[in-house]
């Protein structure tokens, strides 16, 4: 495959995604059909099946997407446990959630899988470093730490993401940093 034709599948995809994330602002993944994601895309539904077998195949693809954006950044911090670092992490987060917030904001929402969330929670409880960096705070009571520090993390993010992200996102980091102290 040459380079133009990766080009145009890629912006396919996006198309297709955009026009999924679009449609969840108003309404559940249950009640969209592929005929809605095809439509508001302005594409056949062979060129939507060429990429995904249906519109859920579509929805795990964004979510898979952004799960590997915050393994990857989790694992280029990995033993870094200064609070400079810690920051620089967050802040970094944040941006990347800041840049794609109409489809991070849709996944967090009412309308968004709610096993997606699960993950979110999940992949941040089940990462070492982030447990690391709560037990160097709260001997013996790191897994409590951990699980309210995440819920209420998450649950600002969503807060932030529904008022435009008004808040600087050095701002927010250094909040989201003070809760550890």
């Amino acid at each position: 495959m040459d380079q133009k034709e990766n080009r145009k599948i890629r912006l396919t995809k996006m198309v297709l995604q955009d026009s999924l994330i679009e449609l969840m602002k108003t309404k559940p993944i249950l009640s969209i059909t592929i005929k809605d994601i095809c439509e508001l895309a302005d594409m056949s539904r062979s060129t939507f099946y060429a990429h995904y077998n249906d519109q859920y195949d579509l929805l795990r693809q964004i979510e898979k997407e952004t799960l590997a954006y915050f393994e990857n950044m989790l694992n280029m911090y990995n033993d870094k446990l200064n609070r400079k670092d810690i920051t620089q992490m967050l802040e970094e987060m944040l941006t990347y959630i800041a840049n794609n917030s109409n489809s991070i904001q849709v996944l967090l929402s009412e309308n968004g899988d709610i096993s997606f969330q699960k993950k979110i929670f999940q992949h941040f409880i089940n990462n070492k470093q982030v447990t690391k960096y709560f037990s160097v705070e709260q001997k013996g009571n790191e897994d409590y730490y951990s699980v309210f520090l995440i819920h209420g993390a998450i649950g600002l993010v969503q807060h932030w993401l529904k008022n435009s992200a008004s808040m600087p996102v050095p701002q927010l980091a250094k909040m989201l940093i003070m809760w550890t102290e």
